[in-house]
């Protein structure tokens, strides 16, 4: 898998150009991934690119630890998946704002562990650190074993999507900061919606919110 070639005359008509301010650090990164051992390289690009299923089953686990809690917890377990899909289109808004190319496409990156993506699919921030991190925050307020759990997932993948070409550092960061800053405000306003939850645990909906 090989990046596609350097476009300088591309990034002089976009918002941001991200190669100033970690570009020789993205690079240095690219170069030593090359040399990393074959199965080590399949690895990291497999987790890279699927390691989001294990928070989706971290979710699912927070949804039947919940059926055992208050209402407000609940809660909170169900605004989880509506919350990470918020910010997820909330990211996508910006990147496309603030196109930035991918670095692989405007740097000498030689050959990357995942594809480079096409012209028009922007860098920043990186929508599957947001995803991860937006995802350990909110579930940080269901609990808290599962939110460590879920935050030893989001560093690896963010820091993933560096070791694979697609992504500057400061995309995985400022993804992070976001991620977390929005998933954990919109968390803990869900758990307003308790008393919603608490009337559907009387009714029909019984099995699915209680233990």
């Amino acid at each position: 898998m090989t990046a596609t070639a350097p476009a300088p005359a591309l990034a002089t008509s976009l918002a941001v150009d991200g190669r100033g301010l970690d570009g020789g650090l993205y690079l240095r990164v690219d170069h030593w991934a090359e040399r990393l051992p074959t199965p080590v390289q399949h690895a990291v690009t497999a987790f890279s690119a699927y390691g989001l299923v294990l928070l989706a089953a971290l979710m699912l686990w927070a949804w039947w630890r919940a059926r055992g809690a208050d209402s407000a917890t609940m809660a909170r377990a169900l605004a989880v998946p509506l919350v990470v899909t918020a910010v997820f289109a909330a990211d996508t808004l910006l990147k496309s704002v603030l196109a930035e190319p991918r670095p692989c496409q405007v740097l000498d990156a030689g050959r990357t562990l995942e594809v480079c993506p096409a012209a028009g699919d922007w860098s920043l921030p990186s929508n599957h650190t947001v995803i991860v991190f937006a995802g350990a925050a909110a579930l940080w307020h269901v609990e808290r074993r599962i939110g460590l759990l879920a935050l030893l997932l989001a560093v690896p993948m963010g820091l993933s999507r560096v070791l694979v070409g697609v992504h500057y550092p400061h995309d995985v960061l400022l993804a992070a900061v976001l991620g977390t800053a929005a998933g954990f405000a919109l968390t803990a306003a869900a758990g307003r919606a308790g008393p919603v939850v608490e009337r559907a645990r009387a009714g029909g909906l019984r099995r699915l919110l209680t233990a």
